[in-house]
């Protein structure tokens, strides 16, 4: 089953920011490591992703910086800033929590409950 266009909005910040968390990207990486990491189920574009790239930069969470890649053609690199660190360490606390109350909700205590209910399926995507 896809997700939802408002309940990724709820998260992409809290998504970019765990990957850069990780390392240094620049945009078109993001977006394909975020479709990788969540097994095809989470897609984004870049152009919905750049507004909020840089509405994360004039908050001062990330910072960019240009390289150059071979003789002419230059990436933007997307940088976690300790103040972005303070603030995915503060958005995931309240995201886990939703969660484990939502999971509550429906009764699944634990992630392997959705298999077995086949609520997590390759055929329901």
């Amino acid at each position: 089953m896809p997700i939802s266009d408002n309940v990724k909005r709820g998260s992409v910040e809290l998504l970019l920011l765990t990957l850069l968390n990780d390392e240094d990207m620049y945009g078109y990486q993001l977006s394909q490591e975020l479709e990788k990491r969540s097994g095809g189920r989470y897609s984004l574009q870049e152009s919905s992703m750049y507004p909020i790239l840089y509405r994360m930069m004039d908050k001062g969470l990330i910072s960019d910086k240009q390289v150059l890649v071979g003789k002419r053609r230059t990436r933007v690199y997307y940088h976690l800033e300790d103040k972005g660190r303070e603030y995915l360490s503060q958005i995931r606390a309240e995201y886990l929590s939703l969660c484990k109350g939502i999971l509550q909700i429906l009764e699944i205590s634990d992630l392997s409950q959705l298999e077995e209910k086949g609520e997590d399926t390759d055929d329901n995507r």
